[in-house]
Order: structure tokens, then C-alpha cells, then sequence
């Protein structure tokens, strides 16, 4: 076991090379590099599976030991003051290198056959190759100081990743924003990790555990105030706010989908936004002294929560719709942290990397799909507005998905049953308030998950019956990844079957329709079903098949990570199903509460957290019906249902008009005004700080051209005319010289005579 331990330092370093080799490469042999370009992604997804093999035993130690190794390297710069890096391997590190390693390893898969159009595709392999190196560091940093090296490192590539396409406006935005927003949490995550020093003047782990619990419990009246201790945990824990986009530092995650579709993937499964995560449970024994820092964690959590859950609501886009989910369970993890509930925000967090990495991943596909339909603009090929009846074009992913959505929705057997349900039982515990709201958002993520897949599946291929075309006579690529040869390479496998002229369609603006039941009619050759949809107006049409083309489904490269994240999502809920029965078989499935058994302790008195079958089933009830009853009013307002009660007049008919419905109307549009504008967060940002700002800085612009100039400018200027006057006078005539000594003279004859 000591051996394994003693070769822990290759798991942040054996990735290093990738990036940098193909980094060099681009530089120093770019025609070559670029022919070779695909053999590059196997070196990088090659050191990740080693990085995941040395991981697994890692955690196979951990099971069988549950022992800790570190190891620390000096740096004496004098006799007060030392820098130390080094590796600490827990279970907590073991788990997140697995979870980090095997996502990387799909998405990098994915990736291969995803970008293999675009002229970035090797840039996208070094930033991805640097992402994974970034975070495997960061998780094995065994100080404060190496954890913010890293996680400066994680911001950059994610700001790099994000703004991938950076020729794009909304890309280069969306990742100034990504980085400003988290520069404000790592701000704060500095001064904290000076001010922890400033306390116990260490910055390892395990001597600010014990210095601080010393001071702040048994010798609280040692020269350590109160307050400030609360500030400095308060500013760590802003740094995991802001890289785990809890509210209020949450704006960032949705704009964050402007980068390519597997970035997302990685971004909100294993690396990015589970980095705030990871470090709040890495400082969690340092947090549980401080009551009220832990019921901080706990109120952003449930905020957080309940936000995520309401503004995916009304979203159109398929991929903010995902990380509006995303941001709502990582406030499910956080929430369980609060609580001390250690064991099940790292289930979730791992169940959740492994579903969410599903639902982006099949999200990538059928963008993928859409995009030889209605080309590259996201608007278009990420709009549900657009989609429909993929279900039969798209079987395979449609499965996956379908997973993928269940399992968060929180469907037995699969992942995330599991963990939420545990995270919904401690909940009740801790607060029969937080426990109501948290048990209502759970039907939330049922609603809106199932809105999705409805939109995205069910129904009739809606996209040839909307003018996402507009009036130009361009390409029918709108804005081509691939360039002229291979749009014509499109065009010639037939994938590319129909110009403008035989895109006959009506006009639809898919930005209308506010109102939930809104009433809009688009008649096409007299075909057309209407139906409504609350927060999106979707139309089916009969059309016939042999006049378009249809999206088609994904190559096996993207479809075999997509099936081994749906065997992950089916499985991986097992490691820790707590059922004491099998113990006394002598068979523990519990692996997950065996592998953090040093962890428990800190948050636990009882280790033992097995339960019976009866207790399981009655907790267990509760949470699937309320799940179950978010899928049923999803499926009866968003699910094609062809008969009779379809028909808006026959509807209209049965509701009576007067002030009630009046009012009805009147708040569902509110409601959706607000959920479809992000809370109005963002534009309140806008207007307060980005706005304030900028006036600020013109104010100072102006202060610093009008005031500072001026008065050096007038400096100058009377230096000059000084300068010019005296050089008449002294021209060299002695007379010049006397008058002018008698002048002054005079003058302080007369200072001295009024003066004195």
C-alpha cells in the first residue's frame, strides 16, 4: 500500500505533458501538427486513463485502510517562514480524481468526433488536456496556497474554454462575464487564506484544523477574535460561491453554455463548478466550529436551490435549461454540507456528475443533429422551439436522455434517487422549513426536466415550420465551423437537401408567445395541429416526410461515451445504498460510508448509517411522488395528445372570463416574464454595478484629463510664460539687470513698510 502512495505525485503531473506537447507543436510544426491532428487526442486520453487506474487503487487503499497519506516538499526561504507543496491523498481526493479522470476520459471521446470539423479542434484538445491537469492539482493540494494556484489555474482554462469561439460577440461576452464573476469570489478566497494565516500562521490543513479548533474552543479568549475568525471563513467560502455559481455569484453558469457543447459537459459534471464543492468539504472541520458560517452554506444552499429550480422554468435553450438544473443541485450539495450531512453531498456530487455528464453529452448530440438542418447558430440549433419528434430520428440518444432526465428527477433505481433522497431525509432533520422547500423543488426538477425531453422528443419536427432563416439569400450555413469545402461535402452526402426557396414556411417569431397559454395559429397547406404548452407555444404540423431531410443520429464515437454514462447512471447509485440487512450477511454495499469512514466522524456521532427496509421505503415514498407528480403535469401540459382537448376554443370554452381568469393570466405572464428573464439578476447587475461602474470610470476619466492634466498642464503653461518673460529681461544689458534689482527692491519696501 505504501508503494501505491509513494507514486501519488503522478496524478496531477502525468497529464502536464499533453497540453504542452500539442501546444509546442502548434508552434513549432504547425502544417504537420495539423495533418496529425486527430492522432493527438489518443496521448490525452491516454495519460487520463492512467490518471483513473491509479485513482481506482487509490480508493481501493482507502476502503481497505482508511488511512491518509502526505507528502510535503520544503521550501525554507528564512527561519520564520517556509513555503511546503506537496500531495494529500484522503478518501476525498480518490474520489474526486476518479470522478474528474472518467468524465474527462468520455468527454475527450466525445469530443474527438464533435470538434473534428472545427479549425480549433487541436487548441480545444490542449485547453481540455490543461482543464483536467488544473483540477487533478487542485484536488490533491495539500495547503491553501496550492489549492488557490490551481484554482486560479481551473478560472483561466474555463475562461479560455468558454470563449472558445472568441470570433463570436456573445462568446467573448459570456466569458469575460465566466471570469470577472469569479474574480470576485477568488478576491475574497485570498484575503480569507491570508487571514487564516495571520491566525494559526500555517497553511496546511491539518495545522489549521487543530490550531484553529484550539483556539476558537478551548481557549477562545486567546488573543483570537470572534468576528474576524467569521469573516475570514466567510471569505473562503465566497471563493466556493462564486466557482459553484450559488446565488448570488450564480449569473456566469448559463452564459457559460457559449462555449462547445462537450465544455459544458465538463464544466458542470467534474471539474468547474465541482470545485467549490470540493473546497467546502475539504474545509468542512474548519467551517462546523463556526455555527454560523454553516448556517450561511446552509441558507445559500436552499436559496440556491429553489432559484436554479424556478428560472429553468421558462428557458428555450436546451443547454441553459441543463445548467439552470446544474446550478439547483450543486445548491442540493451545498445545502447537505451545511447541514453536516458530509457522506451525502459527495453521493450526490458524484451521481450528479455522472447524469448531468449524460444529459449534456445527449444535449451535444442532438445540437449535433440539428446543426445540418439549421447550421451553426446556436439560437437555432439549441432552441426546443425548433425541435420535436426527434424521438424518431434520434432513438439512441433519445434513450440516454430519457435516463439521464429520470435520474435527476430522482426516479428509483437510478443514480440520483439515492443521494437526493438522503439529502431530502437529513433536510427534515435540520429544518422542517428547509425540508419543504427543498422536497418542493425536487417536483420543480421533475416539471422542468420532463419539459425538456417533451419539447425536445415528443411531437412533430417543428423546425420547417418557423423562419429561422430569415430573409438573406446566404449559405445555409449561417455561420460555418467547417468552411465552404465541407459545407459542399454536406451537400453531397445529402445531408444539405433544400435551398431557401424550398423552405416555404409562415413567419414565426419564437420569442413571442410570453403568456403560459397564449393562442397562436400558424396555418401550413391547412395542416396543422395547435396545441399549447405553458412557457413555450409549440405547433405540430403533418407534413411529408420525403420533402426535408431530418436530423440523423450521432457517429458511435459520440454515441459510446453517451452508453457508458447511461450503464454509470444506472449503477453507480449503488455504492452507497445504506441497507444493514446484507451486513449481516456479511456482504457491506455500502462502499461509499466505508470508504469516508475518517471523514464521518467530523460530522457524525453515529457512524453506523444503515437503514432498514421499512424506514427506506416510508422516506423514500414521499420524495418519488412528489417526483412523480412533477413528470405528470409535465406530460399533460407539454406531451401531444390528439384529441378534442387540444383544441384552445373547446378549452376556452370550459373557463369562464371575468376577474379571476383576468388576474390567472396576469400572474402566469408575470411569473414567466421573471422566470424567462433570469430573475431580472442579471439586468439589476447590469444596471447597479456594470452601469456604476462605468460611470465611475468616466467620472475618474474625467477628473484625471480635466483636473490632474489641467493643473499640471497649467504648471507647465506658467513655467513657459515665465520662462519667456524673464528671458527679455535678462538679454545681457546691465541697466535691464539694476532696474530690475531696484524693482525688487521696492517691492519689499513696501511688504515691509504695511506689513511691519
Amino acid at each position: 500500500m505504501e508503494h501505491t502512495y509513494q507514486y501519488s505525485w503522478i496524478i496531477p503531473f502525468i497529464t502536464l505533458p499533453a497540453p504542452f506537447l500539442i501546444g509546442g507543436g502548434l508552434l513549432l510544426f504547425p502544417e504537420a501538427t495539423k495533418k496529425l491532428r486527430r492522432i493527438w487526442a489518443f496521448p490525452s486520453v491516454l495519460v487520463l486513463s492512467i490518471v483513473m487506474i491509479f485513482s481506482a487503487d487509490l480508493s481501493l487503499q482507502q476502503i481497505n485502510s482508511s488511512s491518509i497519506y502526505q507528502y510535503v516538499w520544503s521550501w525554507t526561504i528564512n527561519n520564520d517562514f517556509s513555503l511546503e507543496f506537496g500531495l494529500f491523498i484522503d478518501s476525498l481526493t480518490s474520489i474526486l480524481s476518479i470522478l474528474i479522470s472518467t468524465v474527462g476520459i468520455l468527454v475527450l471521446i466525445y469530443s474527438d468526433n464533435y470538434m473534428f470539423h472545427d479549425q480549433g479542434y487541436l487548441r480545444f484538445f490542449a485547453y481540455m488536456s490543461f482543464f483536467n491537469t488544473s483540477m487533478l492539482g487542485l484536488v490533491t493540494s495539500s495547503n491553501l496556497i496550492q489549492i488557490y494556484i490551481f484554482w486560479e489555474l481551473v478560472g483561466m482554462c474555463s475562461y479560455l474554454l468558454i470563449g472558445f469561439w472568441f470570433t463570436r460577440p456573445i462568446a467573448s461576452n459570456a466569458c469575460q462575464k465566466a471570469f470577472v464573476t469569479n474574480r470576485v469570489g477568488d478576491f475574497g478566497l485570498l484575503l480569507g487564506i491570508l487571514g487564516l494565516y495571520w491566525l494559526t500562521g500555517s497553511f496546511e490543513f491539518r495545522d489549521l484544523f487543530e490550531i484553529f479548533k484550539f483556539n476558537v474552543i478551548y481557549n477562545n479568549n486567546n488573543h483570537v477574535n470572534l468576528l474576524f475568525v467569521i469573516l475570514c471563513t466567510f471569505l473562503l467560502f465566497s471563493g466556493a460561491i462564486a466557482k459553484s455559481a450559488q446565488f448570488p455569484l450564480h449569473i456566469w453558469l448559463p452564459d457559460a453554455m457559449e462555449g462547445p457543447t462537450p465544455i459544458s459537459a465538463l464544466i458542470h459534471a467534474a471539474t468547474m463548478v465541482a470545485a467549490g464543492v470540493f473546497l467546502v468539504a475539504r474545509l468542512l472541520p474548519l467551517f462546523v466550529i463556526i455555527p454560523y458560517i454553516m448556517n450561511l452554506i446552509t441558507l445559500i444552499g436552499i436559496i440556491t436551490i429553489l432559484l436554479g429550480a424556478t428560472l429553468a422554468l421558462a428557458q428555450k435553450d436546451i443547454k441553459r435549461s441543463l445548467a439552470y438544473s446544474t446550478m439547483s443541485q450543486l445548491g442540493y450539495m451545498m445545502l447537505a454540507l451545511g447541514m453536516g450531512s458530509y457522506r451525502a453531498a459527495l453521493f450526490h456530487l458524484i451521481t450528479h456528475a455522472y447524469s448531468k455528464a449524460l444529459l449534456f453529452l445527449g444535449s451535444g448530440s442532438i445540437i449535433y443533429s440539428m446543426e445540418a438542418i439549421v447550421g451553426y447558430s446556436p439560437d437555432k440549433s439549441q432552441n426546443m422551439s425548433l425541435m420535436g419528434g426527434l424521438i424518431k430520428h434520434v432513438p439512441i440518444t433519445r434513450t440516454a436522455f430519457l435516463v439521464g432526465t429520470l435520474s435527476l428527477c430522482g426516479i428509483p433505481p437510478l443514480a440520483c434517487f439515492w443521494s437526493k433522497d438522503e439529502i431530502l431525509n437529513d433536510s427534515w432533520l435540520y429544518s422542517p422549513i428547509f425540508a419543504i422547500l427543498a422536497y418542493f423543488t425536487a417536483g420543480l426538477t421533475a416539471f422542468y426536466m420532463f419539459r425538456v425531453y417533451l419539447l425536445t422528443f415528443e411531437g412533430h419536427f417543428n423546425v420547417y415550420f418557423h423562419n429561422y432563416s430569415s430573409k438573406t439569400n446566404s449559405s445555409f450555413y449561417e455561420i460555418s465551423l467547417w468552411g465552404k469545402e465541407e459545407e459542399k461535402m454536406f451537400q453531397k452526402i445529402g445531408l444539405v437537401k433544400m435551398n431557401n426557396d424550398e423552405m416555404n414556411t409562415n413567419e414565426m417569431n419564437t420569442n413571442e408567445g410570453a403568456s403560459f397559454f397564449s393562442r397562436k395559429i400558424y396555418k401550413i397547406n391547412g395542416s396543422v395541429i395547435n396545441s399549447v404548452r405553458p412557457f413555450i407555444s409549440i405547433n405540430h404540423f403533418r407534413i411529408k416526410k420525403n420533402i426535408f431531410s431530418y436530423p440523423h443520429e450521432s457517429d458511435n464515437t459520440m454515441l459510446f461515451p453517451i452508453l457508458v454514462l447511461v450503464l454509470l447512471t444506472l449503477f453507480i447509485g449503488g455504492i452507497g445504498i445504506p441497507f444493514n440487512q446484507f451486513n449481516q450477511e456479511g456482504i457491506h454495499l455500502d462502499i461509499l460510508s466505508k470508504l469516508l469512514t475518517p471523514s464521518l466522524n467530523l460530522l457524525h456521532h453515529n457512524v453506523n448509517n444503515s437503514l432498514d427496509w421499512y424506514e427506506f421505503f416510508t422516506n423514500a415514498t414521499f420524495s418519488v411522488g412528489i417526483a412523480y407528480s412533477g413528470i405528470f403535469i409535465a406530460c399533460s401540459l407539454y406531451k401531444p395528445l390528439y384529441s378534442s382537448l387540444q383544441d384552445l376554443d373547446f378549452l376556452n370554452s370550459l373557463a369562464k372570463k371575468g376577474p379571476t381568469r383576468i388576474f390567472r393570466d396576469k400572474m402566469i405572464n408575470i411569473i414567466y416574464d421573471w422566470c424567462y428573464n433570469r430573475g431580472y439578476i442579471d439586468a439589476l447587475y447590469a444596471i447597479s454595478l456594470t452601469n456604476g461602474v462605468r460611470r465611475l470610470g468616466e467620472i475618474v476619466d474625467f477628473f484625471d484629463k480635466r483636473v490632474i492634466e489641467g493643473i499640471i498642464n497649467g504648471v507647465g503653461l506658467a513655467n513657459f510664460f515665465g520662462a519667456e518673460g524673464i528671458k527679455y529681461v535678462g538679454g545681457g544689458r546691465i541697466s535691464s539687470y539694476l532696474l530690475l534689482y531696484l524693482f525688487y527692491v521696492l517691492i519689499f519696501l513696501l511688504i515691509y513698510y504695511f506689513l511691519f
